[in-house]
C-alpha cells in the first residue's frame, strides 16, 4: 500500500513495485502481460503486485492515435511456397547500416512468437482458409513478410494487450506526468530506483500531487520524441520523455535518423500503401485555397512517369534520398516540400486522376509501369476514379477520415512532408537493457533501427523488445517490491530539488510561455534537423538550443495556471531532447555521412535535383551530398555531459555483430537450465 512524507510543503504518495513500466501502448502493456506471465511460470505469488504500469495518458500515444492506410507489422515471412529465415530476416534490417546484429537477429528470431501472441491476444490478424497469414510487400522488405490487421493494427495491439493486463489485476496509474527520473550511484554503479510524477487530476498550483513509484527495474516505453517537430505526424498528446532519461543519463544511438513522409495535416495520419496506390491527383493551392496548380508536372517527363511513381509511393513512402534522381518516388516529397516552403498548400484528389499538362498524354491505367499496372489489375481495381479503387482495395482507409469528419467522397487531403518516426533511440543491448543496469528500454524509445528500416518493423520491435525485457526481470533474480528510498541523501535532494524547480516556475517572473517555448523548439527543429539539413547552419541551430534550454533551466516559464506547470515540464525536457538530437545531426555533418534515410545533405557541390527545387535559404537550385557509404559501418552515440547544463558529447561505436555461436544441445540446454542465457 503507498504511504505519504511530506518534503518542503508539498506531501508526496510513495509507491513501491518490483517492476515500473512508463508507457501504456502496445510495447509496455506487452512487457506487463509477458512479465506477469514469465513470473507466474516461476512460481512468484501474486506477480501483479510486483508490477505497475504508469501512463501520461493510456488513451495516448502512437499506438493509440496513429496509423495507415493498412498498418504493417513485419515478420518472418510465413507464405508457403517463399521461404524465409532469421539470417535473412536480419539481413533486411541491417541492409543499411548503423544497425547492430544481434538486435536484428532477437527481433526476427522473436517475430514469430511475437505476432501469434497478439493473435491470441485478440489482434485480428487475417489468414488464408489454411491458415496462412496473409503477406504483402512493404518498403525497404524484399519478401512479403508484411501483414496487417488494419488501419489501427496498432490500437488493436494496445487495446487487446490491455485488456489482458486489466484481467492479471496489474495496476495502471493513469495521468501520471513524468517529472523526473531518481537516480544514485555514479558510473558503472549508477541506478534509476524510481519515477517521479505529477498526478493531472489533483495538480494544482499549490499541491503538485507528487507520486513516486520506487522499482527495482524501470522500462520506459513512452513512445517516440513526438513533439520535436513542428510539421509533424505524430499524435497530439504524444511528448515523449527523452529529454528526463537523457538527464538521467541514459545514452542514445542514430538520433540522427528520423524518418519523414508525406502525410495528411488536419487529421495526422500517413498516406502511405493503398492511398497511393490508387494513384489519386496531387496538386497544390495558395494559401487561400486559389490557383489550383499540377506542380508534379514540372519534375516528370510522361504521365506513365509521374503516376507510376504516385502508386510507387504506397511502400516506397518514406522520404529516401536514393530515390530521387532519374524520376523516382521519393521526387515527389522533394517537389512537395518544394511548393510548402513558397507559402503553398498540397492536396491529394481521390474524386480525380492525375492531370497533366499539354505535353502529356491523359492518365489511363493501361500506361502505368508494369509493376503498378499488374498490381492494380490483379486486386480488380481498375475503375475509373481513384475514390472508386480505394472503394475496392481498403474500405476502412475512407471510414478512417470519415471518423475525423474528413469525407474521400467530397473532399481533398492537405497533405505535407512531416515527422514520422525515429530509428534511433536509446542505446540497448540483446535483452533491450540500458547503458543504466536494471533500466529497460522499449517500443519507439530504443534506438534499434539503423539508417533504414522496412515499414512494419518498428510495431515488432517493440514487441519482441517487451518479451525480451520481461524475459531478463524475471528470470535474473531481481523481481520482488522495491524499498523506497528517501531516506537516502541523494534521492531526497533530488525530491527536493524537483519541489524548488515547480516553485520557481510558479513564481518567476519570466514572459515566456511554455507554449511558446515549445514552438520555438518545433520550429528549430523542423528547420535544421528536419528533412533537409546543412552544415553551415547547424552551429547556430544548436546555440539556440543550448541558449533556450538554459533561459527555462534559469529564469523559468510564465505558468498561468496548474496545466501550465505540466506544459513547463515538457517544454523543459523538450529543449534538452532538442540539444541532444541537434548535436548528434552537427556531428554526423561533420563526419561527412552525407544524404542518408531519411534526409537530405544540402550542399553547394552535390547533385541537382532540379532547376525549379530550391533551397530555402538561398532560392538557388538544390543541391544534395550523396551518402557516404563507409560510415554504415559506425553508429553515432550520443550522452549527456554531466559536468554541463546544456552539453552532449558524441562518441562512434561499432555495429555489435549476429551471435554466431552454435553449441550442441546438451550445452545449449544446460546454459538454459542454469540461467547463463541472462548473464
Amino acid at each position: 500500500m503507498p504511504d505519504t512524507i511530506t518534503i518542503a510543503h508539498q506531501n508526496i504518495t510513495m509507491h513501491r513495485y518490483g517492476t515500473v513500466i512508463v508507457g501504456a501502448g502496445a510495447a509496455g502493456m506487452n512487457c506487463a502481460k509477458k512479465l506477469y506471465e514469465y513470473l507466474e511460470q516461476n512460481g512468484v505469488d501474486s506477480p501483479q503486485d510486483k508490477i505497475a504500469v504508469v501512463t501520461a495518458g493510456v488513451s495516448l500515444g502512437a499506438s493509440r492515435m496513429s496509423g495507415s492506410d493498412k498498418q504493417t507489422y513485419y515478420k518472418i515471412g510465413t507464405s508457403p511456397d517463399i521461404a524465409d529465415s532469421a539470417e535473412s530476416f536480419a539481413r533486411s534490417l541491417t541492409a543499411a547500416g548503423c544497425c547492430h546484429g544481434d538486435l536484428a537477429m532477437a527481433e526476427a528470431v522473436g517475430s514469430l512468437s511475437a505476432v501469434y501472441n497478439l493473435v491470441e491476444a485478440g489482434v485480428p490478424g487475417p489468414t488464408y482458409s489454411i491458415g496462412t497469414y496473409i503477406g504483402y510487400k512493404t518498403d525497404h522488405d524484399p519478401y512479403e513478410r508484411a501483414t496487417s490487421a488494419g488501419p489501427r493494427t496498432s490500437r488493436f495491439m494496445a487495446e487487446c494487450l490491455e485488456k489482458i493486463v486489466r484481467g492479471y489485476s496489474i495496476p495502471i496509474f493513469n495521468r501520471r506526468e513524468i517529472a523526473e527520473l531518481l537516480t544514485t550511484g555514479s558510473g558503472d554503479d549508477k541506478r534509476i530506483v524510481g519515477v517521479i510524477t505529477l498526478h493531472r487530476k489533483n495538480l494544482d498550483r499549490e499541491n503538485y500531487a507528487i507520486n513516486i513509484f520506487y522499482c527495482d527495474n524501470l522500462v520506459l516505453a513512452a513512445g517516440g520524441p513526438g513533439a520535436l517537430y513542428k510539421t509533424s505526424v505524430y499524435p497530439l498528446g504524444q511528448t515523449g520523455i527523452h529529454g528526463i532519461a537523457f538527464k538521467a543519463g541514459l545514452a542514445a544511438e542514430n538520433l540522427t535518423e528520423s524518418q519523414f513522409g508525406l502525410a495528411s495535416t488536419q487529421f495526422r495520419w500517413n498516406v502511405s500503401g493503398t492511398y497511393m496506390q490508387v494513384v489519386p491527383r496531387i496538386y497544390s493551392t495558395d494559401a487561400g485555397g486559389g490557383n489550383p496548380r499540377e506542380f508534379l508536372t514540372d519534375f516528370f517527363p510522361t504521365m506513365s512517369s509521374m503516376a507510376t511513381n504516385i502508386f510507387l509511393k504506397g511502400y516506397q513512402w518514406p522520404l529516401d534520398p536514393q530515390r530521387i534522381e532519374n524520376f523516382q518516388s521519393s521526387l515527389i516529397d522533394i517537389a512537395v516540400s518544394n511548393e510548402t516552403q513558397k507559402g503553398r498548400r498540397v492536396f491529394m484528389d481521390f474524386l480525380q486522376n492525375p492531370l497533366g499538362n499539354e505535353t502529356m498524354a491523359p492518365f489511363s491505367l493501361d500506361d502505368l509501369g508494369d509493376e503498378a499496372r499488374v498490381y492494380l489489375q490483379a486486386a480488380g481495381a481498375t475503375q475509373r476514379l481513384p475514390i472508386e479503387r480505394l472503394e475496392l482495395m481498403n474500405p476502412p482507409a475512407i471510414e478512417v477520415y470519415k471518423q475525423h469528419n474528413i469525407d474521400l467522397h467530397s473532399q481533398p487531403l492537405e497533405i505535407a512532408v512531416c515527422a514520422q518516426h525515429n530509428n534511433g533511440g536509446f542505446a540497448v543491448d540483446k535483452w533491450w537493457q540500458s547503458n543504466i543496469t536494471r533500466t529497460f528500454v522499449i517500443g519507439e524509445m530504443a534506438g534499434t533501427h539503423g539508417v533504414k528500416r522496412p515499414g512494419g518493423s518498428a510495431l515488432n520491435a517493440g514487441q519482441v523488445g517487451a518479451q525480451r525485457a520481461a524475459m531478463f526481470i524475471a528470470n535474473s533474480g531481481t523481481c520482488q517490491t522495491s524499498r523506497d528510498h528517501c531516506d537516502r541523501p541523494e534521492v531526497r535532494s533530488q525530491i527536493q530539488s524537483l519541489i524548488d524547480r515547480l516553485d520557481a516556475l510558479r513564481s518567476g517572473d519570466s514572459k515566456l510561455k511554455p507554449a511558446e517555448a515549445i514552438s520555438q523548439i518545433q520550429q528549430t527543429m523542423t528547420t535544421h534537423a528536419g528533412h533537409l539539413r546543412k552544415a553551415e547552419t547547424i552551429e547556430n541551430a544548436l546555440s539556440e538550443a543550448q541558449a533556450l534550454y538554459n533561459d527555462i533551466c534559469d529564469a523559468g516559464l510564465k505558468i498561468e495556471d496548474a496545466a501550465g506547470i505540466i506544459a513547463a515540464i515538457q517544454a523543459e525536457h523538450l529543449a534538452l531532447a532538442s540539444v541532444a538530437y541537434i548535436t548528434a545531426i552537427r556531428d554526423a555533418l561533420r563526419s561527412g555521412a552525407g544524404s542518408r534515410g531519411s534526409h537530405l545533405v544540402c550542399a553547394g557541390d552535390g547533385i541537382e535535383i532540379h532547376p525549379d527545387i530550391t533551397d530555402p535559404d538561398t532560392k538557388q537550385p538544390l543541391r544534395f551530398k550523396p551518402e557516404n557509404e563507409e560510415l554504415r559501418d559506425v553508429i553515432l552515440s550520443t550522452k549527456k555531459d554531466e559536468t554541463a547544463k546544456a552539453s552532449f558529447t558524441s562518441q562512434t561505436v561499432k555495429p555489435r555483430p549476429a551471435p554466431a555461436d552454435k553449441k550442441p544441445f546438451e550445452s545449449a540446454w544446460a546454459d538454459h537450465r542454469r540461467g547463463k542465457i541472462y548473464q
